[in-house]
């Protein structure tokens, strides 16, 4: 990983063991930075895009308020809300979206948002399973993260 000097770089990613199966199911969540930390967790009941925004929101909390970072992440959902300004819309609306719907994941985006804004933050996308070093690694321990909670969940 080689960026900015001052800037961190963390790779991001979520995964889930039922998604596109089960609308809840087993998930995971990871962050890879640059400085050789990595982080991890998973939820029993959750899905692929809310593993995606607590991957990022566990990022950013380890990020001091004013520091620079560069979160790359393979989900489009993440990172076209930061780079298309989904935002605005969203609260000029209510937190409601284009088809006056409520936003899905409101409670993570409302959190993500207020870690972004005390940050320095770029956003930018990757390919996923595309052998990049980050990404590959945070989508493995995202997995494994999503495993370990399916494990732990008693059978039935």
């Amino acid at each position: 990983m080689v960026g900015e000097p001052d800037r961190l770089e963390i790779y991001t990613d979520g995964a889930c063991a039922g998604n596109g199966v089960r609308p809840r199911a087993p998930g995971g969540w990871s962050a890879v930075f640059s400085d050789g930390r990595r982080l991890s967790g998973g939820e029993p009941a959750t899905t692929n895009q809310r593993m995606e925004l607590t991957a990022a929101i566990q990022a950013l909390r380890a990020v001091p308020e004013g520091a620079a970072a560069t979160v790359y992440s393979d989900s489009a959902y993440l990172i076209n809300a930061f780079a298309d300004d989904w935002f605005s819309g969203w609260i000029r609306r209510g937190w409601r979206n284009s088809k006056n719907e409520p936003v899905a994941n409101r409670d993570l985006w409302e959190e993500l948002l207020a870690l972004s804004r005390r940050r320095d933050v770029q956003w930018r996308k990757v390919r996923g399973h595309a052998g990049q070093h980050g990404n590959v690694l945070a989508d493995r321990l995202a997995v494994e993260a999503a495993r370990q909670v399916a494990a732990a969940q008693p059978s039935g």
